[in-house]
């Protein structure tokens, strides 16, 4: 079930809110919902308590009158109080957020890659077992991980650098790893992949709870044009733009990735949208991999065909790619770096 959203009332409306904002006391702490409720009811009559965040520690008392909620504020706000364990506590007054009207901003989510009809672009589903998903993990969480501003990281093959968004192909980090040689076999038994395909570069993210990836295309002149992302331990959305009136070519991004959403130049967007479970197999060739940006939105929930999946507390992706020896000479010079 999704929390209530509170957030702070304007200046000076405060006493006309029935909603506190609690920190220092929650089940995390030692104190029931009940305990919090029979205490704060002495104001007056109590709707109901609630989790105001994941965190176990803050809380959000509910009053029938804004009164009664105004009054325990100058009572408690903080005072260690004795019925709560001796514990101070910090409080503000709070307003109940309207909610959405949306979750993933009405862009309908697919289940098969087929639906979206972005030429190139393919979802194989249990492309992996639960068991080989945890030897996986399993194995990476040995190795060293490098932190970004908001996920972990690990590179093999070579390293993408994110200041740049591009690889040095002369810096061979060594061979894939071994864990990953029977996932590097199965791709090459898709169809009309070459037979000469040898993929040479990984790159391990970690996703935490909420967090995404920015809207961008992989550069052309790192990487060829097959692209495969195998996803674990947790299901995300991923949702596809593309600019259709108008040319955008991104700029170089910081290592904390692009933040542009919708370029001024561009006056047309399409944006279609599919789910990613665990184990599931994507491929970007195509259209789909030099034409489409690839975004992950920065939600904790994600709405399915009528159905609201909360992202779990990790997930995990492995893309490879092969790095690019000479110049793109694809057919969307509009989105290519090597054809600018």
């Amino acid at each position: 079930m999704d929390l209530p959203r509170f957030v702070r009332t304007k200046e000076g409306d405060g006493e006309s809110s029935p909603n506190l904002y609690v920190a220092n006391c929650g089940p995390a702490v030692g104190l029931s919902y009940d305990t919090i409720a029979s205490v704060f009811s002495s104001f007056g009559e109590v709707k109901g308590v609630f989790a105001a965040d994941e965190s176990g520690v803050r809380v959000i008392v509910s009053f029938l009158e804004s009164t009664s909620a105004h009054s325990a504020f100058k009572a408690l706000n903080g005072r260690p109080c004795p019925h709560l364990g001796g514990r101070s506590l910090h409080i503000r007054h709070s307003i109940l957020q309207p909610p959405s009207s949306t979750v993933h901003d009405s862009v309908p989510v697919s289940l098969i890659a087929s639906d979206l009809n972005i030429p190139g672009l393919y979802l194989f589903h249990d492309f992996i077992s639960t068991k080989e998903e945890e030897e996986l993990i399993q194995a990476v969480d040995i190795g060293p991980w490098k932190s970004l501003s908001k996920r972990r990281i690990q590179h093999y093959g070579y390293e993408f650098h994110y200041d740049t968004r591009n690889v040095d192909a002369k810096q061979h980090l060594g061979a894939l790893p071994s864990f990953v040689s029977f996932i590097l076999k199965r791709v090459s038994l898709f169809p009309d992949i070459p037979v000469n395909l040898v993929l040479d570069q990984l790159t391990v993210n970690e996703y935490p709870p909420g967090v995404g990836l920015s809207p961008h295309i992989d550069t052309h002149s790192a990487f060829e044009g097959l692209i495969f992302s195998l996803s674990l331990a947790g299901p995300c959305i991923m949702e596809f733009r593309r600019y259709t009136a108008g040319s955008w070519i991104p700029k170089i991004a910081s290592i904390s990735e692009m933040k542009v959403e919708n370029p001024n130049r561009c006056t047309e967007l399409s944006r279609k949208a599919i789910y990613l479970p665990p184990r599931s197999m994507l491929l970007l060739s195509g259209e789909s991999r030099y034409a489409w940006h690839h975004y992950i939105p920065h939600h904790k929930i994600d709405k399915v065909k009528e159905t609201i999946i909360r992202r779990g507390s990790r997930r995990v992706s492995f893309t490879f790619r092969k790095v690019r020896r000479g110049p793109c000479q694809c057919e969307f010079p509009q989105y290519c770096d090597s054809q600018r």
